[in-house]
């Protein structure tokens, strides 16, 4: 949850969140700075509960949930200022599509914000990481813990602005390594 108060505080704008989830997010959004709020989920589970947070929040009103995968985002080209990407990377099936379509949408001068754990410097724990993963991705729901956030964002044509990284406290390191800042186009 930290993670999370460092980074979506900062979206303005025309605000794209991919993979909103339950909604653990919507808290955290400064309503002074926020326009409009597109929450993308596939899950009608997930929206269900992103529905109802929202609802309890009072900002119900505020947000287009768009029931969706990331990789085709039913939205305008150059039309969003600022996505928000909290630690939904490792599960995106097809990330490479996803973050394609993210700068697809993001205008020329935005931005995104992100928080992602993955694929750990350290080659200990990475040789760890990658000896779990098979076991821990149909457990996670998915997730890689091998996947590396910054060449993921220079693949798709981002480079990082003021990223920071760390081990989590309190957290396994196989799952605890996060990089988290802003990623703008090239």
């Amino acid at each position: 949850m930290k993670q999370r108060e460092k980074i979506v505080p900062k979206a303005e704008g025309q605000v794209l969140e991919v993979g909103c989830g339950s909604g653990t997010n919507f808290r955290y959004y400064d309503a002074s700075k926020v326009e409009h709020l597109y929450a993308l989920e596939p899950s009608e589970v997930m929206v269900k509960k992103a529905r109802r947070e929202a609802g309890a929040l009072g900002i119900g009103n505020h947000i287009e949930f768009l029931q969706t995968g990331a990789e085709a985002i039913p939205l305008e080209d150059d039309s969003i200022d600022t996505a928000v990407i909290t630690f939904v990377l490792c599960t995106i099936p097809d990330w490479e599509a996803s973050l394609r379509e993210v700068r697809r949408v993001l205008k020329p001068d935005g931005k995104i914000l992100f928080s992602e754990h993955g694929l750990a410097p350290d080659k200990g724990v990475a040789k760890w990481q990658r000896r779990i993963e098979p076991v821990w991705k149909p457990l996670g729901g998915g997730c890689h813990l091998t996947r590396d956030t910054e060449a993921m964002f220079a693949a798709a044509g981002f480079r990082l602005d003021g990223a920071e990284t760390m081990y989590l406290p309190s957290t396994p390191k196989i799952a605890g390594f996060v990089s988290w800042g802003a990623a703008v186009p090239v």
